[in-house]
């Protein structure tokens, strides 16, 4: 629950710039919507990449190699500036599509301050990540709470500050979001580090090691492409909503908003599999990694069944949340009926990631995100969508789709894959897995 309520703790920022920024009207909320889907498009590809430690961190535990995990932690610091510096370009060049791509015109601008403040933010999210999942994986779980509870207060004040103003301070509308989002990330990331500081840590390896890079690198990939292939649906769809106006886009954003704060409450219980199912692993007991991801599995689906009961029973209270345009809050109740019908799915294939993710395999999630999202539901949305005019809340059927497919590969592969024996990806002294 932790760790879920840490994950969730990163979308609610998210949510905090949605809500500020709302209360400029339409356009501006429509416009972090896109800028932040966009952002995140990319940005999830490295921290998926960071992601690649957990299972490495989480075996290195379970197998009792303390020296192991705290050098994979000095390892994270490195891994987060190669990716930063990868992703960096690529996204401050984000803003130049969006006038070919068709994005409203009163959108534009809003959407490129808000992205170009949120980019010196990367590096710092990339490095939390990492020091995160040292922690996750050793179960000291305090300073991840303390660290998200305090960046999510600083959030809310300073989008406050810097998107309406107040005396020295010029109101930077949208763009304030971005740079309130900035500064938080590199609150989170300092409170972690301070976390980590010990001096009766084990003396390891601080520069840059190649094989570990390598090895890191090859399992996060995978994730990260997996992570962006989903986000960046989202994000394609984003852009098909912008194309229809701002009043749209800014409904689609409310509830892409509200079902990625849910989302990553199951995302979290996937980190939690993924930690657990990497123990059993490393101590080497098949058994008890089997038990661990379908674990995860349950209690990711009964967290999701609750989030969709709260769709359907309260979907203007929860738009109003996040915007008081009215026009807003009815555009936005019937694509929060259509997320109540995906959260299932949506919690499964959360979970389905993170564990196997734990037990090294992050190829097939890659593929199934790709063959699922953009094979089945990304064409069914841009049917219903566009052809079949439907319009915003066709595009969000095919999400609903596709999500579905991706659910079924994911638990199937966890539970054939776990039905035999679960090898650990490294051998660590006196794990029984040798």
């Amino acid at each position: 629950m932790p760790i879920a309520a840490s994950q969730a703790g990163i979308a609610l920022m998210g949510l905090i710039d949605t809500a500020v920024v709302g209360r400029l009207g339409a356009g501006p909320l429509g416009a972090v919507g896109l800028a932040n889907g966009l952002f995140f498009g990319l940005a999830v590809v490295g921290l998926g990449i960071m992601f690649g430690l957990d299972p490495l961190l989480s075996q290195a535990v379970g197998a009792g190699d303390d020296r192991r995990a705290r050098e994979l932690l000095w390892q994270s610091v490195w891994l987060a500036a190669l990716a930063t510096a990868v992703l960096s370009l690529p996204i401050a060049l984000l803003p130049l599509l969006l006038r070919p791509a068709g994005v409203a015109p009163e959108l534009i601008a809003d959407a490129r301050g808000f992205l170009l403040w949120r980019l010196p933010g990367l590096f710092p999210l990339l490095a939390f990540a990492g020091v995160r999942s040292y922690l996750q994986a050793r179960g000291v779980l305090r300073p991840v709470v303390i660290a998200i509870a305090f960046a999510n207060l600083c959030n809310l004040g300073l989008d406050i500050l810097f998107v309406f103003g107040w005396r020295f301070v010029p109101a930077f509308g949208a763009s304030g979001a971005g740079i309130a989002t900035s500064l938080c990330s590199v609150v989170m990331w300092l409170i972690l580090v301070a976390a980590v500081r010990s001096p009766r840590a084990p003396r390891v390896r601080r520069r840059p090691v190649h094989a570990d890079l390598r090895l890191a690198l090859g399992l996060g990939v995978p994730v990260g492409l997996q992570m962006g292939a989903e986000v960046s649906v989202f994000a394609l769809v984003g852009l098909l909503a912008g194309r229809m106006g701002a009043l749209p886009m800014a409904a689609h954003q409310v509830a892409l908003a509200l079902a990625s704060f849910t989302f990553c409450a199951a995302v979290g219980v996937g980190q939690a599999g993924s930690v657990r199912v990497g123990w059993a692993i490393g101590a080497g007991d098949s058994i008890g990694a089997r038990r661990a991801g379908l674990v995860a599995f349950a209690a990711g689906t009964s967290i999701m069944a609750v989030s969709a009961l709260g769709f359907l029973l309260a979907p203007a209270a929860l738009a109003r949340l996040l915007s008081n345009q009215q026009d807003v809050i009815r555009a936005a109740v019937p694509l929060l009926a259509v997320c109540a019908v995906f959260q299932i799915s949506d919690g499964i294939q959360a979970v389905g990631a993170g564990v196997l993710r734990g037990a090294g395999d992050t190829h097939y999630s890659f593929w199934a995100n790709v063959c699922g999202h953009y094979l089945i539901g990304l064409p069914i949305a841009i049917w219903l969508g566009l052809h079949a005019g439907r319009g915003v809340i066709g595009l969000w059927w095919g999400l609903c789709v596709g999500l579905t497919a991706v659910a079924v590969a994911l638990l199937a592969r966890f539970v054939r894959l776990s039905s035999r024996e679960m090898k650990a990806l490294e051998k660590h002294p006196g794990s029984r897995s040798n």
